[in-house]
């Protein structure tokens, strides 16, 4: 039959499974069909989106801008491919899962390695909440009457993906490799069927806000010179957030199969080769049909209930001309495109925690934040990523459009520091090598500058056209978590210096003096006394505090009629209370005889159900909490186990068990000396 503690751990193992055993580790490594879903679904799915920032920011000046639209989908698809070269010479370089915050470390030095970290923990969270924000967007596209319940359906979504990730990594690499890709299979025959439909046949490609026309906002109505300049930039920074999450392999190369490096190389280009030919391909069919899309519904003239009917996303107005509206095709992109965008959040789900346990390990993180759970994964930074997500997802009511301007500014920080950082690695093991060697590493030199040039161009486009869109935020939320950091590194730094042995560690104290905390004679302070005498302490005390007379004259009588050879101490309370003058006595022991170890015996019974404590005053625990920090005090708990708190195997078992010594179930030496 199950103990009490089995039916504990029940809800626990219902959701996390059975426990894995510490050498089966290496049974998590991930081939490269499973560590494509599972690192590359945020770039992947991040086609859903980038297209639609473009047109947002475009048709704010109204239809006549949209001719640029194609320039700059070739603009960033010409980044993807320099960032996702640069990331292969860093998967080669730093394989121990490090990415650019160990790039960063070992060739810039602490300051940008913490800069770099805190871009990457803000952006995990960021990719979380975006991409279970977009994803619900287009759950909502299919389903319009959803959509006044969008915050929880979000945060549900998420505490989904916490779930499926503490059962660990190969587990939740199964379940999300099918919808990643499903929805690549999805894409890459639509945007087939949509060129051939376009270019091959009479059928028309036309989306349903085709005939929508847009008004200008009055501030870019008439834009030419810096203004025009400063506006194709925004629309280019939009369009970045295609290249989220290229990051999460070079942090995730430790899961990999053997060859690490080579595996994650190659997904590495895989992953940059999907993603662009996805993102361009959306691109052109969204503008062969003519899809319109703002930021406010109401600003496309001819939609009607703009107030209260949602905007159909760009990837549904796709899908809708290309299958036909309510079709199976139609119904299919929008099922594979809303559950890769969740999962997408997977590739900050495994990210998060490894930076975190890397970060934990070099003392800059709470060292939870190392420990792995029952599935060997990083339980801690699993629950810590999904906490914070929810809080921006509740804060900003589940908005993917507002959401999105908090994005890519912790992306592109991390891209910068970490390719220059590349650039000083590669100069460094130069010196070390000639010939053919040399040359490979001066090829992989200029990649990484190259890609650091650019990505410090793009990085301040992002800040100046982000900035007052909501990018701020994440601009003072990195220094914040920088200065945590070294807090954190301080905290440990200090304790591992006052934690060293010092010349007169092995002396003994001079006396010990045993205190037992007596508050009516029964069986716990009988079993207290009895430990405590066993110890032979120099000096023995036992202590009662004067809170009531009349039992404390019970008590004195009580302690004469069963003969106790321990004289017993009473300290007066006026005020009724019992921890301050316990401190005060303890105290003057230690001030007397600074040498004295004053050893505090707390007797305390335990109850066999967790409510009944609050049928009880837990003065003990409140002793305890106040002695641990007086110097030169031990604190003993002396346990008394009640009958409710017995197992059931244990009363079953003949003989003595463990823990009958501490019940009084069985006899002891120290009790034959009272």
């Amino acid at each position: 039959m199950p103990s009490l503690s089995d039916l504990g751990q029940l809800p626990k193992r219902l959701v996390l499974g059975r426990p894995v055993r510490s050498d089966r580790a290496g049974e998590s490594l991930l081939p490269k069909r499973l560590a494509l879903p599972i690192f590359a679904s945020d770039p992947l799915s991040s086609v859903a989106y980038a297209t639609q920032e473009i047109l947002i920011v475009l048709t704010l000046a109204g239809s006549a801008f949209l001719f640029l639209a194609p320039w700059l989908a070739v603009a960033v698809v010409l980044l993807l491919v320099v960032v996702v070269l640069s990331y292969r010479q860093v998967v080669h370089a730093y394989p121990s899962g490090g990415g650019d915050y160990e790039v960063a470390a070992k060739n810039h030095g602490r300051f940008a390695s913490l800069v770099v970290a805190s871009a990457l923990l803000t952006d995990y969270v960021m990719t979380v909440a975006v991409s279970v924000a977009s994803g619900t967007d287009n759950i909502i596209s299919a389903f319009p009457q959803l959509a006044e319940h969008r915050v929880l359906i979000a945060v549900g979504l998420v505490a989904f993906l916490a779930a499926a990730n503490l059962r660990g990594v190969r587990e939740s690499g199964k379940s999300f490799a099918v919808p990643t890709y499903l929805f690549v299979a999805g894409i890459l025959v639509m945007v087939v069927t949509g060129f051939i439909k376009y270019f091959f046949t009479d059928a028309s490609l036309v989306a349903q806000s085709a005939a929508y026309t847009i008004t200008p906002e009055p501030e870019y109505s008439n834009l030419a010179g810096v203004a025009l300049i400063f506006f194709v930039l925004r629309a280019f920074a939009s369009g970045c957030t295609a290249l989220t999450g290229v990051e999460a392999i070079a942090n995730g190369v430790p899961a990999f199969r053997p060859p690490k490096s080579r595996n994650a190389a190659t997904t590495l280009a895989l992953m940059g080769g999907i993603a662009a030919a996805m993102f361009a391909g959306v691109t052109a069919l969204a503008l062969f049909a003519d899809v319109k899309y703002a930021e406010f519904p109401c600003d496309l003239e001819g939609f009607a209930n703009c107030d209260t009917q949602p905007q159909l996303t760009v990837i549904a107005q796709v899908s809708q001309a290309v299958f036909g509206d309510g079709s199976i095709g139609f119904f299919y992109i929008q099922a594979a495109t809303a559950l890769v965008l969740i999962l997408a959040a997977n590739t900050a789900f495994n990210g998060f925690p490894l930076l975190g346990s890397v970060l934990a390990q070099d003392r800059y993180m709470p060292k939870q934040l190392h420990t792995r759970g029952d599935k060997l994964v990083y339980s801690n930074g699993i629950l810590l990523l999904a906490g914070f997500a929810v809080v921006m997802i509740v804060a900003f009511e589940a908005d993917s459009t507002r959401l999105i301007q908090l994005y890519i500014v912790g992306v592109f920080t991390s891209f910068t520091i970490g390719q220059w950082g590349m650039v000083r690695h590669w100069k460094r093991e130069m010196k070390l090598v000639e010939g053919a060697e040399r040359a490979r590493m001066r090829r992989s030199q200029v990649i990484n500058a190259l890609g650091g040039s650019i990505t410090t161009i793009v990085l301040v486009i992002i800040v100046l056209t982000k900035f007052t869109r909501g990018a701020w935020i994440v601009i003072v939320a990195m220094p914040f978590i920088y200065l945590l950091m070294r807090q954190i590194n301080r905290h440990y730094t200090q304790v591992a210096e006052q934690l060293v042995p010092s010349g007169d560690s092995r002396t003994l104290p001079s006396k010990v003096h045993a205190v037992v905390l007596v508050s009516k004679v029964h069986k716990p302070t009988l079993r207290a006394l009895a430990f405590a005498r066993a110890t032979r302490p120099d000096q023995l005390t036992a202590l009662t505090v004067n809170v009531d007379d009349a039992d404390t004259r019970a008590l004195q009588a009580d302690w004469d009629r069963y003969d106790i050879p321990v004289p017993l101490t009473v300290l007066e309370s006026p005020y009724r209370e019992i921890t301050r003058p316990v401190l005060e006595f303890v105290k003057d022991i230690r001030r007397d005889s600074p040498r004295e170890l004053v050893v505090v015996f707390v007797p305390q019974y335990v109850v066999g159900h967790w409510f009944e404590n609050v049928l009880h005053n837990q003065s003990a625990l409140r002793l305890r909490a106040r002695l641990q920090f007086q110097p030169g005090v031990m604190i003993t708990t002396v346990p008394w186990q009640l009958e409710g708190s017995r197992d059931r195997e244990d009363t079953e078992r003949p003989g003595v068990a463990p823990g009958d010594l501490r019940r009084g179930l069985a006899e002891d030496p120290g009790a034959r000396e009272q």
